[in-house]
């Protein structure tokens, strides 16, 4: 665990590479999950960056992460998109998955969209189904903020109670039927990994209240609210978690889900970018 002078250090790298890249700072980020890449497609005036490129920044190692921060805008917008995200089960320490969120802050960002590629544990819930995401469940064992308090971005202590700002969930509820979405929210769950949930931890899940589950977001929701940002979180439930229908899992069964909403998806976060 490296000491805040250094971490601090990393950040200053990180920031300085891409100001003199970017034309404009972002004021909103956009984190893309499984198979959710192309809404980086819709940004205008875009500046391209890989993250092999950008000092002290992990690579994406799993399919459907392209692995690039896209900067510039969509509705007007400044944003910063996440084309593909880190994965503490990737063999990455908590500070690192989240580096790219204290990046963020450091540029200015002020709001920040999590996505995700989600199991369904809620019965109600469909493959295909995108969910507001109301609340965390954070079963990973770990915290990002363990260890000595990086003063200068947040508090030691943190509220999370509304770690999903509620004003935010309001308006992307008052858009979801233009959309053709129903309006669901949820609790999300967020496991290790890297192998999927048994079906004795998925009846344990739906006990203590999770209505999905996933394998990451929750690290990135916790660094953002430590550092000030709104967050709105979205899981597109790209098939039901163990137990819940008589099949196996699969990695290609999540991306041909993701594949197949990927129109559904881009429209509504597109949408969200003129009311948030």
């Amino acid at each position: 665990m490296i000491s805040e002078k250094e971490y601090n250090s990393k950040l200053a790298e990180a920031r300085s590479y891409l100001i003199e890249r970017v034309p404009s700072l972002p004021e909103l980020g956009i984190i893309l999950g499984s198979g959710l890449g192309a809404f980086a497609d819709l940004v205008k005036d875009k500046v391209t960056i890989s993250y092999k490129d950008i000092p002290h920044f992990p690579v994406s190692t799993v399919e459907g992460h392209a692995g690039k921060l896209v900067f510039g805008k969509v509705e007007d917008r400044s944003v910063v998109v996440m084309q593909g995200r880190f994965h503490y089960y990737e063999g990455y320490t908590m500070q690192e998955v989240t580096f790219p969120i204290r990046v963020m802050q450091v540029l200015g960002v002020t709001g920040l969209v999590v996505t995700n590629a989600a199991g369904g544990i809620n019965p109600e819930f469909r493959p295909g189904d995108l969910i507001l995401i109301k609340d965390h469940l954070n079963m990973m064992g770990e915290n990002p903020l363990r260890g000595s308090n990086l003063s200068n971005l947040g508090p030691r202590f943190p509220d999370l109670s509304e770690g999903y700002n509620s004003e935010w969930r309001k308006k992307a509820l008052a858009i979801v039927q233009e959309h053709e979405i129903h309006p669901h929210e949820g609790v999300y769950a967020a496991m290790s990994g890297p192998s999927y949930e048994t079906p004795a931890e998925i009846r344990h899940l739906r006990v203590i209240g999770a209505d999905m589950v996933g394998m990451s977001t929750v690290p990135e929701v916790i660094v953002a609210n430590h550092g000030g940002m709104k967050v709105l979180g979205i899981s597109c439930v790209t098939n039901m978690a163990a137990g819940i229908l008589p099949q196996k899992l699969s990695h290609t069964e999540v991306m041909e889900t993701a594949e197949r909403v990927e129109k559904k998806f881009v429209n509504f976060v597109q949408g969200l970018m003129r009311v948030l």
